[in-house]
Parts: structure tokens; C-alpha cells; sequence
């Protein structure tokens, strides 16, 4: 099977016809019905039958779909890799979660760049969830994010450092002076970063615990902009323990004082088991529970790529 023939029929079984799969590759829907043509006969199996709505995929053809992509993915990086080699530098493709990308991951990716000046860093960020089938995928090279609540065969997490996160009010907040009940925190507006729809992370176990209900959440596109509206006293948002500091000692923000208003987690590195990972990979793995990287990660603040050298390159999940 080739290359042509795979996208042909992934574009196939994403779109359902021939005529959308050939408008997307920008070729013939005589190519496309012979890419497909081809691949039945190499591998014994009609792949697809063809319904009123479209297409009903076989067994084989569901396999072979999530198959195609995977190898295509692959193909592309491969590419990609072979063309930075050749360019003499090196790629770390890194995937975090929200919060770590926006609060850790600054100063441990600065740090970390100056060891090498063919080093370049391609971070983007994701659900923890979705770690393990990008480093499978070979997506990326490396996950950092809190660490996950089930563990598979396949992946290495190695723990790393420890986290707090607290609720917080601005100034002007009802809740800002007082003394205050689960019910109080149960009936406010909380400012949310992207973190409070991970399951893993440290977000979502501080709304069960307090019982908020969906209504009462407003998930922002980041941590920060959570923050700037709680200053405000829109509602309450959560920060990072190491963070609070500078905001409480001038009176920006107000730790709530309420029965169990922390909560601790773990930030977590995933890679591919030993001979499946790049060097690259656990050479950060190694890095990222030395003192100087611990150091970073507490003392950078809110994401400023532009910053880096060599720069980094952020793609946020959707």
C-alpha cells in the first residue's frame, strides 16, 4: 500500500464520498475510486459498503482507517525529522497540559534550551488524556501534565514535583474577608482556565469537592484571563500556590478562606518506554527533577514564547 493510496481512503472514510475525498486531495474521483480499488485487492477486504448516507465501514476498513492516519502521521515526521537533521539541529516535540504550559513550562523550556543551540522545541498543548495516543502515534516525543489517574503498558510516567492549587477572590469579592461554607463556594461563578475539563488535573477534583455545578463554571482560553476577571470580582478563580504571592501581598488577590481550600497534585513526565523514546526525550526526563529546572518551573510566570531562543513553537488544542 502507498502513501497516496492511504490518504485516498482515510479522506474517504472521514468525508463518505469519493467526490469530497477527491475535492479535498485536489485530484480525480477516478484516482481516489483507484486508490481504493487497489488497496481491496491487496488486502482481501471491501473496506467500505456503500449506504444511503454515505459509507458503512467494515471491520477491516475501521482498522485500517485509524491505521492510515497513524502511518501517514508518522510519514510526515519522518519527513520532518530527516530535513532538520539535515539542517543540523534537533527537534523536541513536547505536549502539556494547560496549566503546567502556562505557568511551568516558561522557565523549565528556557532552561532547558540553552543546553544546546541546535536545540528547537515544538510545544503544544492537550487534555491529559489524550498523552498517550500522541506519543504511540509518535506525535510527539514527550507529555508533561498532572499525572494520570490510570496508567497504561506502554507509556513511562515518572512524577516529578508537586502542586497546589487554591481558590481566589479579588479585593472587592463577598468572599474576600470572610470566613466561608462548601455551599458558599458551591453557589459562585468560578472563573476556569482549560485545566477544570481535564480529569487529571487538580481543577476538577477542587470543583467536585465543592459540588459546582456546570452552570456555575466559566472556562476561560486561558489561566490568566480566569485571573484578570477574579481581580475584577467577577467570581472565583484558582492559583497556583507558587503564584499567589505577588498577587496577595498587594492586594490583588485573596486566598477564600474555606474547610479544604487546597488541593495538591503532581506534575508528571510520559514518554515511550526505553527503546521506543528519542534521546531527546528522556534527556528532559532526566532534567526536569534537578534543582535548577525545579527553580524554574516555581519562578516563571505566565507564558511569554516570543521570549525564547531557540524559539518555541505552541499549538493549543481546540
Amino acid at each position: 500500500m502507498t502513501p497516496a493510496q492511504l490518504r485516498a481512503f482515510a479522506a474517504v472514510a472521514r468525508h463518505g464520498t469519493s467526490k469530497a475525498a477527491a475535492t479535498e486531495l485536489k485530484v480525480s474521483e477516478a484516482a481516489i475510486s483507484g486508490h481504493v480499488a487497489a488497496l481491496r485487492r491487496e488486502l482481501g477486504d471491501d473496506l467500505f459498503r456503500r449506504s444511503r448516507g454515505g459509507i458503512v465501514l467494515t471491520p477491516g476498513g475501521m482498522r485500517l482507517a485509524s491505521r492510515a492516519v497513524e502511518m501517514l502521521v508518522l510519514q510526515d515526521q519522518t519527513r520532518h525529522e530527516v530535513r532538520t537533521a539535515a539542517a543540523g539541529a534537533r527537534v523536541l516535540r513536547l505536549a502539556v497540559s494547560s496549566l503546567f504550559g502556562e505557568y511551568a513550562a516558561p522557565g523549565l523550556i528556557e532552561l532547558f534550551s540553552t543546553r544546546a543551540q541546535d536545540l528547537r522545541v515544538e510545544m503544544s498543548v492537550f487534555p491529559t488524556d489524550h498523552f498517550e495516543s500522541l506519543l504511540v502515534a509518535r506525535t510527539v516525543d514527550a507529555a508533561i501534565g498532572p499525572a494520570p489517574l490510570s496508567r497504561s503498558g506502554e507509556v513511562a510516567v515518572e512524577p516529578f514535583m508537586r502542586y497546589q492549587l487554591v481558590p481566589v477572590v479579588g479585593p472587592s469579592h463577598v468572599l474576600a474577608t470572610r470566613r466561608v461554607t462548601r455551599a458558599d463556594l458551591a453557589a459562585q461563578t468560578w472563573l476556569l482556565g482549560p485545566s477544570a475539563v481535564d480529569a487529571a488535573s487538580g481543577a476538577a477534583r477542587i470543583l467536585c469537592h465543592y459540588s459546582v455545578a456546570e452552570a456555575n463554571q466559566r472556562i476561560y482560553q486561558n489561566h490568566a484571563a480566569a485571573l484578570d476577571d477574579a481581580r475584577s470580582g467577577a467570581g472565583v478563580a484558582l492559583c497556583p500556590v507558587s503564584k499567589l504571592g505577588p498577587e496577595s501581598s498587594d492586594g490583588r488577590l485573596a486566598r477564600v478562606d474555606a474547610p479544604g481550600n487546597m488541593v495538591e497534585g503532581t506534575w508528571a513526565t510520559y514518554v515511550l518506554r526505553n527503546e521506543h523514546s528519542a534521546a531527546i526525550a528522556h534527556e528532559l526526563v532526566r532534567f526536569v527533577s534537578t534543582p535548577r529546572a525545579i527553580q524554574a518551573m516555581l519562578s516563571g510566570s505566565a507564558a511569554n514564547i516570543g521570549r525564547f531562543r531557540p524559539r518555541v513553537h505552541v499549538t493549543l488544542w481546540s
